[in-house]
């Protein structure tokens, strides 16, 4: 509850009559009595999903221009609420996830404060794992998809050039890569002898396949 007298008359006129006490002045000219009646109509009309599904706070209002005037006391607060229409009230939402928190925060709900930023902490921490995990597998299936490429090329030669007709640095190499068909460049360079970068790895492998294609024509 509000410590001073005024905030408290700006909370209860918030929850029992919110369009009488916008209209008043006095009765929010203070800061604090404008968190207050914020507070209240929150209480009265306000409501916030379970933010572990979606981020979503809502104050239902019960005229359009009531909305709107909600809008703009938010928007003092850099907060960018929204309008919709909806059973014949009109309703002013948030659904941005900090944009929430900061409400939260201005109303002093501290507790819901504290338990969103959890929240979020946590869908964060998953959302960064998958897309680490995202961002391998994309990796695997691009090197599974250019050994198959380059398999098949040094195939190609072996079944219709052969191998002893090819410099000893692509020889190696094709060798190699027959007998490792999972590995990566940088682990391919390291079975050469001497061992190759991963760029020089990938220059061999592409004159493999320019003889293959050459081949072909």
């Amino acid at each position: 509850m509000p410590e001073k007298d005024h905030c408290v008359r700006a909370e209860l006129s918030a929850f029992l009559s919110p369009e009488e006490a916008l209209d008043d002045a006095e009765l929010v000219r203070r800061p604090c009595c404008k968190k207050a009646y914020l507070r209240g109509l929150f209480l009265k009309s306000g409501s916030i999903s379970d933010p572990s599904k979606m981020y979503h706070l809502e104050i239902v209002c019960e005229s359009r221009e009531f909305a709107i005037r909600l809008k703009e006391l938010l928007s003092s607060y850099e907060l960018r609420g929204k309008i919709v229409e909806r059973k014949g009230h009109s309703v002013v939402y948030l659904k941005d996830s900090s944009q929430i928190a900061d409400f939260l925060a201005l109303i002093q709900a501290n507790l819901s404060l504290f338990s969103l930023e959890n929240t979020m902490v946590v869908k964060d921490v998953r959302n960064s794992v998958n897309r680490k995990v995202n961002c391998e597998t994309a990796n695997i299936q691009k090197t599974v998809s250019a050994s198959l490429t380059q398999i098949e090329a040094i195939e190609y030669i072996r079944d219709h050039i052969g191998f002893e007709k090819l410099p000893e640095s692509l020889r190696e190499i094709a060798r190699v890569r027959l007998e490792n068909p999972d590995d990566s460049l940088e682990k391919l360079g390291l079975r050469l002898n001497p061992p190759v970068g991963k760029s020089g790895v990938n220059h061999r492998l592409r004159k493999l396949k320019a003889i293959a294609e050459e081949e072909k024509k």
